[in-house]
């Protein structure tokens, strides 16, 4: 009976048998096939030959001579050929953290990802993100020491690999991530424009992954650098075990978000706005609440900012304007004079190329004019603006007849240019003017400053969070002629909208009047 091999003697025959195969692999041994076909036939004839031609061929393709450089070369786009992949990153420090007890080495990895990437891609297109992915790719390279890996990632970012080495500590990646960051710093020069990218890294120690392997290590720093991405532009984070929790915790909450939409559980209150002269409804805002099942109504403090973060900010939209338009009709068919309602567009949804004409169709569907649509958009979001897809959408909204009011105003510092630029029809003056103008003579000065200029430039005013009955009789001795706070009525679900409607119209003649403005 044969007797097993020692693991010695394995591992000795296993060592050449794993170099012959890592030979075999590379192609250009395929020149010597017709060398060794003749020296087989001048030493065994041509049974010889035609077994060695055979053959050889057969154990090549075994050996995988072809499928990893077809692999490599598809995973690689032509302007980033000379970058390793993936796979070939994380068989890397695979082979690191493998061979740490012996070697006493180790690595770290860094993820690297661009901030506004984007904003990047709307603005110039894909030819120069391309570009400057690879202006950005060969700094890289140059800041790194030899032996390290680099690696583009499918999302348009970077992972690197440090070659092994003895001392992986915290002080030193912090000081690797901001040379990385500094060598991108530089303004990338493409058909004469300069352009500045910022980006954002993570990484995680060799000895910090959760488990010792490539992938693990990979994962980690991903984690990471999504952390830094979120408190960005320009954050540098380092993984840490909390990390990868409040990640599930974070994916989670997305789902439970993308289902309330889904199934109706997100949906507008609206809050009225009426005319300081008359009391007349001028309109309703439309305002996100979520109705959870098990908690009740969630304020939109709570949940606005993770619908962003899960970029389901035109999901919202969607289901905001479908919600108000049905609103319209249902106030129409009840026989309430209600003129618009008015809807918040976020930065993600102005983005949106057909954004105009996914409006028009919406209102079609409706059978509704376009000026009973309010489109409300951010004064900071005009104020720092020079994306073309978002002022082409603002002016086609304008042009299709869609009202544009102007929100938060005061809080921006949007240019005049860009009031008329926008077509801008009613300035919303932002509730930090209007608190206590009733009793504060600089708020005052404030507001009656906006309200002069509102008048020459021919706009209507707004000033929202109206709560007392004194700064609602100041705004209107000032001259804002529409207002709409708690003072008039707090948000509301539609199904109270109608009551409300019946009895503001019945105490019209009780609301302040005064005989004239203040000049």
């Amino acid at each position: 009976m044969l007797e097993p091999l020692k693991p010695s003697a394995v591992n000795a025959l296993s060592r050449p048998l794993k170099h012959m195969a890592k030979l075999l692999r590379r192609p250009e041994f395929l020149v010597f096939l017709p060398a060794l076909s003749l020296v087989a036939f001048w030493v065994g004839g041509e049974a010889t030959m035609m077994m060695t031609s055979l053959g050889l061929p057969v154990l090549f393709i075994l050996a995988g001579a072809f499928k990893s450089h077809e692999r490599a070369e598809a995973g690689l786009p032509d302007a980033l050929r000379g970058l390793a992949i993936r796979s070939q990153i994380v068989k890397f420090m695979d082979h690191t953290l493998e061979n740490t007890a012996i070697t006493g080495k180790s690595t770290a990895c860094f993820v690297v990802l661009f901030d506004d990437s984007d904003v990047l891609l709307d603005r110039h297109g894909r030819a120069v993100q391309t570009e400057v992915l690879t202006r950005s790719a060969e700094r890289l390279c140059a800041a790194l020491r030899e032996g390290d890996t680099v690696a583009r990632l499918e999302g348009g970012g970077f992972a690197i690999a440090l070659s092994p080495q003895r001392r992986v500590d915290l002080e030193g990646m912090l000081q690797v991530a901001t040379r990385l960051q500094s060598a991108l710093a530089s303004p990338i020069s493409i058909d004469a424009a300069r352009l500045y990218v910022t980006c954002s890294i993570g990484f995680c120690l060799g000895a910090k992954a959760p488990m010792q392997t490539g992938g693990s290590l990979m994962d980690s720093a991903q984690i990471a650098a999504d952390e830094a991405l979120r408190n960005g532009p320009g954050a540098i984070r380092a993984f840490v075990l909390g990390m990868a929790r409040n990640r599930a915790d974070r994916d989670a909450f997305r789902e439970e978000l993308e289902i309330a939409l889904d199934e109706g559980q997100v949906r507008p209150h609206f809050q009225p706005q009426i005319c300081t002269d008359t009391g007349t409804i001028s309109g309703f805002e439309a305002l996100a609440r979520w109705h959870h099942a098990e908690r009740g109504l969630i304020p939109p403090s709570e949940f606005l900012p993770a619908i962003e973060d899960a970029g389901l900010s035109e999901r919202l939209g969607e289901v905001m304007l479908y919600h108000a338009l049905a609103a319209l009709v249902r106030w129409d068919k009840a026989g309430l004079d209600v003129p618009n309602v008015s809807v918040n567009f976020s930065s993600a949804e102005l983005r949106n190329p057909r954004l105009a004409e996914k409006l028009k169709w919406e209102l079609d569907r409706f059978d509704l004019t376009p000026e009973r649509q309010c489109v409300e958009i951010l004064e900071t979001v005009i104020a720092e603006t020079d994306n073309d897809i978002i002022v082409r959408n603002i002016s086609a909204l304008a042009k299709l007849g869609c009202r544009i009011d102007l929100d938060d105003f005061g809080t921006g510092h949007a240019s005049i240019t860009n009031i008329r630029r926008f077509a801008i029809h009613r300035i919303k003056i932002d509730r930090s003017f209007v608190t206590h103008v009733d009793e504060d003579r600089e708020q005052q000065k404030i507001v009656s400053g906006i309200l002069s200029l509102a008048e020459r430039m021919g706009l209507e005013t707004l000033a929202e969070g109206v709560e007392t009955k004194g700064e609602h009789a100041m705004l209107a001795q000032l001259g804002c002629g529409h207002v709409q706070g708690f003072l008039i009525a707090r948000p509301m679900s539609f199904d109270d909208t109608q009551a409300w409607i019946v009895a503001q119209n019945a105490s019209r003649s009780v609301l302040p009047k005064l005989a004239s403005r203040a000049r």
